[in-house]
C-alpha cells in the first residue's frame, strides 16, 4: 500500500466531521501525520475522540486543537505546538481548509407560491382521495427518500424575521473565504512547509448557483476561489500548489444546516449520472491523490469531484 514520507504532516482546519474528517482518516491510513483543528462542544467530544484515537492506531502522530481556527491566537498556538513537535525533517505537506462556518439567513423575506399544494389538491381530486391523506403520503414518502416527489413536497420554512446584515457577510467571508491566507502566510513565514506542498480548500455549486439562504456563503466561496488562484501564483516560487475542490452535493452537517437541504439533495441525486449524492470519502480520495508527487503540476485549478453532477 502507498505510504507518504514519515516526515509529512497534514494540517486540517475543520477536521472533526464531513470532508475534513474523511480526509484525515484517509491520510492517516497512508502514513500522513495529522494536525487537526476543529471547534466542537464538550458534549460532542465523546463521538470525536474515538475517531482521533482510531487515526493514532495507524501509527501516525495526531495533534488536535479544539479552538476557533479563525482567530489569530489559534494560528499562533497551533504553529508553536507544531514547531515543538516536529522532528528535524518534519514539514507540512498539506493544508486543507474545511471550515463550515457561515450565516444562512435570507436576503429578503420569502413567501412561497402554493404551487405544490394546488397540484396535490388537483391530484387528490383526480384519484378521488382525501387531500389530507395525499398530503401526508407525499410528505412521508419524500422524507423517506422518494426524491422524484420533491416538486410536490412542502417548500422549506425560512426565518423571514432574521435577514442578512453586513456583519453576517463579514464574518462568513472571513471564516470561509480569506482565513486560509492567514494560515498559509504564517506557515510559510515560519518555514514549516515541505518543499513540495499542497494547499486545498473546498467550494460548492453554490459558487455559481443561487440557493435561497446561501448568499453569504456563496460570497465567501467566490472569495475563497479568487484567493486560491492568488495563492497559486504568489506562493508557487516557494513550492506551494493551491487548488480548490468543488464537491458535489454531500450529506454533511453543513448541508443539513442549509434551509431547503432536502430539496437540494433530491434534485442533485436525480440529476447525478451515478444516481447518488457525493460522499465525503469520494472527496478524501481525490485529496489523497493530489497529495502525491505526481500531482505536482496541478496548480490554480478548480477540480470538480461530483460524479458528473454539474454537467447533467
Amino acid at each position: 500500500m502507498f505510504s507518504f514520507d514519515s516526515g509529512y504532516w497534514a494540517l486540517i482546519i475543520g477536521g472533526s466531521s464531513g470532508f475534513g474528517l474523511a480526509c484525515a482518516r484517509k491520510l492517516s491510513r497512508h502514513g500522513m501525520n495529522l494536525c487537526i483543528v476543529h471547534r466542537d462542544r464538550k458534549g460532542a467530544m465523546s463521538r470525536i475522540e474515538p475517531l482521533f484515537d482510531e487515526m493514532r492506531s495507524t501509527g501516525v502522530k495526531v495533534v488536535t486543537f479544539n479552538a476557533d481556527a479563525t482567530a489569530a491566537e489559534t494560528i499562533t498556538r497551533v504553529l508553536d505546538r507544531l514547531e515543538e513537535t516536529f522532528a528535524r525533517t518534519d514539514r507540512i505537506r498539506l493544508v486543507l481548509h474545511s471550515i463550515a462556518f457561515g450565516n444562512l439567513r435570507l436576503l429578503a423575506p420569502y413567501h412561497p407560491a402554493d404551487t405544490a399544494e394546488k397540484t396535490r389538491e388537483l391530484l387528490a381530486r383526480r384519484v378521488a382521495l382525501p387531500p389530507e391523506w395525499l398530503d401526508s403520503a407525499v410528505e412521508g414518502l419524500f422524507e423517506e427518500g422518494a426524491d422524484a416527489l420533491h416538486p410536490l413536497a412542502s417548500p422549506p420554512e425560512y426565518a423571514n424575521d432574521l435577514l442578512l446584515e453586513a456583519g453576517d457577510f463579514a464574518r462568513t467571508i472571513q471564516a470561509m473565504g480569506s482565513n486560509i491566507v492567514e494560515w498559509v502566510q504564517e506557515i510559510n513565514q515560519r518555514g514549516l512547509f515541505a518543499e513540495d506542498a499542497r494547499v486545498l480548500s473546498l467550494t460548492s455549486e453554490g459558487n455559481t448557483v443561487a440557493w435561497r439562504g446561501y448568499a453569504a456563503v456563496s460570497a465567501a466561496k467566490a472569495v475563497l476561489e479568487s484567493v486560491s488562484r492568488s495563492l497559486a501564483v504568489e506562493f508557487a516560487p516557494y513550492g506551494i500548489r493551491s487548488n480548490v475542490i468543488q464537491a458535489g452535493v454531500t450529506d454533511t452537517a453543513a448541508l443539513r444546516a442549509i434551509p431547503g437541504n432536502r430539496q437540494i439533495s433530491a434534485r442533485a441525486c436525480l440529476r447525478n449520472p451515478f444516481g447518488r449524492l457525493t460522499r465525503p470519502e469520494d472527496v478524501a480520495d481525490v485529496i489523497f491523490l493530489l497529495c502525491q508527487d505526481e500531482a505536482a503540476w496541478i496548480n490554480g485549478a478548480l477540480i470538480c469531484v461530483d460524479g458528473g453532477e454539474r454537467i447533467a
